[in-house]
């Protein structure tokens, strides 16, 4: 049961909807008043009342039933107490029915979700900097099909450019086939590298004729491209692999060549072109925004036409209901621009089109520039990240069995947790140290607590022992933790409405917290009969909502520790 809806629904407030009430109602953090509270002050200027009358008057007319017990007003506060060996039992019954589909919905009902993230560029490694739209576009991607939306992954590939004409030219050069094979991605970049440094007019020159053939279709110079974008998709392949990344469509840059010319055309019919200093523009200042450059005065396109182009093509192609870009918000102004435009264009989606900007990603030591050469590439995060946790585990626990295998669902675990918890627009400074960390607000505290509650429960098994909700009363332990469970429904439907997967790695961390004091507090196996089977369920209801969360953020949960 939703909690908070049914509050809401037995409140009436004048000019208030009951979705605005159910908003409102929250868990104080000293529920010695109550275990839900509605705060009135917003009230005030509506009712024309001070918020302590407001909440005298709802608590003196509040129906008192089975589920709410108690309604009393505190210092503008409306405090509810509820019933809370039902809530127990009802929490505890719809964990344990559904599972692994604790948490999920129906209310997508099949409509179509669009999520832009990742977005690679072909021929250049992974950096560090790549982390936050990798992990969020795919967090977002599994909580959207979690809540029965159609998810529509994409990685917008960045396959379009001179940079190819110039990888082409340094190739012939100075490449060898043989030599790219054996060293991948990173021998491809070494030579775009070493292009740019010792580019003269004359190289520039030939680069650029070496794009027009690739636009042109040379059977030669088309052929190193392919080749190049095989490389770099298997490359990028084993990262996916490790962050448990999926994408449904790969169409890049390039694959939008021949859909330009049509949305260059209809701005033209529509009069939102103009010429500026040789160049094609769609004037935005009326907007307050700088102009939207359509063509430059070669007649070369950019960035915004591309995208243009693209997001009629997916509405033509998918119909969303949503499109999400998961971009850095250095790109706030491109996305304002490219969703006014199609708005002028008279396309009424343009409304749900959605920039979901993050922060930034560094190392301590502020690393993570391409242009000042200190790149930190993905995968040696990643891997220094497992090692790590391989040498904490083998050290606290060297028995272990399969401590390669727990040691990559650690240090992945780190990295993806680590880019998720804060708030999404938040820079964000990666620490090896923080991030393996057994009792701070880390993925590897929330898995030690999967593998702890895991080995209760094993336990039990071992000894004929069996979970069961039989109505035992809940200590206050119990109960606090149970609150906690019963929130991971409207908690993923949160962080759906605000594309934030952070509000799902906080839950993570509150229930760890949350369990880890109940099972310090309160006997388990050494309980009588009918509490020890109660305290089995709470247990066995803490690991089904723990693992189906750290799932949804695409980080894996080990039996053992």
């Amino acid at each position: 049961m939703d909690y908070k809806r049914y509050i809401a629904q037995r409140l009436k407030v004048e000019g208030v909807s009951e979705d605005e009430l159910a908003d409102l109602v929250a868990v104080p953090p000293n529920t010695e008043m109550g275990d839900y509270a509605l705060p009135c002050f917003k009230f005030a200027k509506i009712l024309r009342k001070s918020p302590a009358a407001i909440a005298e008057e709802l608590a003196a007319s509040y129906p008192i039933d089975g589920v709410v017990c108690g309604a009393s007003a505190v210092n503008g506060y409306l405090n509810f107490k509820i019933d809370r060996k039902s809530f127990a039992d009802e929490t505890l019954s719809k964990i344990i029915r559904e599972g692994d589909r604790y948490g999920a919905s129906c209310a997508g009902g099949g409509k179509v979700v669009c999520i832009d993230y990742s977005s690679v560029n072909i021929a250049k490694p992974f950096h560090v900097g790549h982390l936050s739209t990798t992990v969020l576009g795919a967090a977002l991607y599994r909580i959207f099909q979690f809540l029965g939306y159609k998810a529509v992954g994409i990685n917008h590939l960045g396959d379009y450019g001179t940079q190819f004409g110039k990888l082409i030219s340094a190739f012939k050069r100075w490449g060898n086939r043989e030599e790219v094979e054996k060293g991948g991605i990173h021998a491809i970049n070494a030579l775009y590298v070493r292009f740019t440094a010792e580019a003269d007019e004359e190289m520039e020159r030939e680069a650029r004729e070496y794009f027009r053939l690739i636009e042109n279709g040379d059977e030669e110079a088309n052929g190193l491209f392919e080749w190049f974008k095989k490389i770099t998709l298997a490359y990028v392949q084993t990262i996916y692999e490790k962050l448990h990344v999926t994408f449904d469509s790969y169409l890049g840059e390039r694959f939008y060549t021949d859909k330009m010319q049509p949305v260059v055309d209809e701005l033209r019919e529509k009069g939102l072109l103009k010429e500026s200093q040789g160049a094609q523009i769609v004037d935005l200042e009326p907007y307050g925004m700088s102009p939207c450059l359509i063509l430059r005065s070669d007649g070369a396109s950019l960035y915004a036409t591309r995208d243009l182009a693209a997001a009629i093509y997916r509405k033509n192609t998918y119909d969303f209901e949503k499109c999400l870009y998961v971009v850095a918000y250095q790109q706030n102004l491109h996305f304002k621009q490219v969703f006014q435009v199609l708005e002028l264009m008279g396309k009424p989606w343009a409304k749900d089109l959605v920039h979901v900007a993050y922060g930034m990603v560094s190392l301590e030591d502020g690393a993570m520039s391409t242009r000042k050469g200190n790149v930190v590439f993905l995968e040696d995060v990643i891997s220094k990240c497992v090692e790590k946790a391989y040498r904490i585990i083998a050290e606290k626990n060297p028995l272990l069995e399969n401590k390669r295998e727990v040691a990559e669902k650690v240090g992945v675990g780190a990295v993806i947790f680590g880019a998720l918890y804060n708030n999404k627009i938040k820079d964000i400074v990666f620490s090896y140290d923080k991030a393996l960390n057994f009792e701070g607000e880390t993925s590897v505290y929330v898995q030690y607590t999967c593998a702890r509650a895991a080995s209760v429960l094993s336990k039990a098994a071992a000894a004929g022992y069996q979970p069961a909700v039989n109505g035992c009363a809940p200590c206050a332990q119990e109960f606090e933790l149970l609150k906690a469970l019963a929130e991971f429904p409207q908690t993923v439907a949160a962080a759906a409405e605000n594309y934030e997967p952070s509000f799902v790695a906080r839950f993570c961390v509150d229930v760890a917290q949350k369990f880890n004091k109940f099972y310090l507090d309160c006997k388990i196996l050494q309980a009588d009969d009918e509490t020890r089977a109660y305290r089995l369920a709470i247990t066995q209801a803490a690991l089904t909502a723990l693992k189906n969360a750290l799932t949804l953020l695409g980080i894996g949960v080990p039996d053992k520790m």
